[in-house]
């Protein structure tokens, strides 16, 4: 494996931590009943969801 390889993994890693940790937050927000705070977190957690299936696929047409 090379260095750029390990880092692109992390980085998926990285992006997949901070998608999961949202979903914690955002279970923790709507028992708050913070609306406008879930909204703002469910769209961070979309774009981390957007940013794993643009890495991941980028990643797979390297390998190809």
């Amino acid at each position: 494996m090379s260095g750029n390889n390990g880092s692109e993994m992390q980085s998926r890693d990285s992006i997949g931590y901070i998608r999961q940790m949202l979903g914690e937050m955002r279970i923790v927000a709507e028992k708050e009943g913070a609306h406008m705070l879930c909204y703002l977190i469910e769209m961070a957690f979309e774009e981390a969801g957007d940013l794993q299936r643009q890495r991941n696929s980028q990643s797979i047409r390297k390998a190809q």
